[in-house]
């Protein structure tokens, strides 16, 4: 973590209570998920959330699952058919409000609950046939609620490149926090933006250029509106995957500011890293290292600046998977 990250404050990401290992879960077990409470839990704050029991259900209670009705999807018991749905948004609209004074990071959901799953939820309709095209009732409220917010869900995360992206949805998003929290200014702006240009290239070149015309022309924007359309433009770049293309394109970039200084052996050899790494024959990691090595012996003042050499601490090895 930069000393940037360190003076920011805790990192806090609000999470579904059974990923901690709590026993919460309708049959009274729990979902520990290693990653999340050992590697990643060691950088942040967990703020444990269980919208089924917090709301006044029991442990163990009876199983619950999403039904389209003609008063549209409801919360119902999966053997009784007890209607849960009013309990559960009631709890749900005090429990995100509260959300709002817990200065979240990130949400990490527990996928296919009905209360908590963020995408693909079964929704059970005529001759109680499921289709996955729900969203749990308290996942949907907080999305509402917290539309740039990274939010994903435990299994996903499974997945290198999801993992990755998230993790660093998180930072940024901490940082950007970290930003607009204080009195800032136009400065501090052009600061935070530069040093997260490359970042955006890698996400979305269209993004990239049209975030910095906001910038180029930020004495002429309101300040609030400044803010929001920052966030937004910011988080949703940010969103997008980066590819194994777009990264290419941004080393292939940063290589170009060697061309003067290094010589033909030592081109050769991170051109040779890049492609290995657009083939994929080797992580991210590997023309990141050379290139950090690169940045640190010649001084490179502007990518020594680019947080994309190192958008989240080392000790999570992200970009030894991707």
């Amino acid at each position: 973590m930069t000393a940037e990250q360190s003076s920011a404050g805790a990192i806090r990401i609000g999470i579904s209570s059974c990923l901690l290992g709590q026993a919460v879960r309708f049959d009274g077990g729990h979902k520990r998920d290693s990653f999340l409470t050992g590697t990643f839990g060691t950088f942040v704050q967990w703020v444990p959330v269980c919208p089924e029991v917090e709301c006044g259900l029991p442990t163990p209670r009876p199983s619950m699952r999403l039904v389209r009705t003609e008063d549209g999807v409801r919360l119902l018991t999966v053997k009784t058919a007890v209607d849960i749905t009013g309990q559960m948004e009631r709890y749900t609209r005090q429990r995100v409000a509260q959300l709002v004074s817990e200065d979240l990071c990130g949400y990490v959901l527990k996928k296919d609950s009905p209360s908590c799953g963020l995408e693909r939820v079964k929704v059970y309709g005529a001759h109680n046939v499921p289709v996955k095209s729900g969203r749990g009732v308290f996942a949907a409220r907080l999305v509402e609620r917290f539309p740039f917010l990274p939010v994903e869900e435990e299994g996903r995360l499974s997945d290198p490149r999801l993992r990755e992206n998230f993790v660093e949805r998180v930072f940024a998003y901490w940082r950007l926090r970290a930003l607009f929290s204080g009195k800032w200014n136009l400065g501090a702006l052009v600061r935070f933006h530069t040093a997260h240009k490359l970042i955006l290239m890698a996400h979305s070149p269209d993004a990239y250029r049209k975030i910095g015309q906001l910038v180029a022309r930020a004495r002429k924007v309101p300040r609030k509106e400044l803010e929001e359309h920052y966030t937004e433009m910011f988080m949703t770049a940010l969103a997008v995957i980066a590819t194994p293309r777009r990264h290419t394109n941004v080393l292939q970039h940063m290589a170009g500011y060697f061309k003067e200084h290094l010589d033909r052996e030592s081109k050769a050899e991170l051109l040779a890293a890049i492609d290995d790494y657009r083939c994929g024959l080797v992580p991210l990691i590997v023309p990141v290292t050379l290139l950090r090595h690169y940045v640190r012996v010649h001084n490179t003042s502007y990518l020594a600046e680019q947080l994309y050499l190192g958008p989240h601490p080392k000790e999570l090895m992200l970009r030894n998977h991707v």
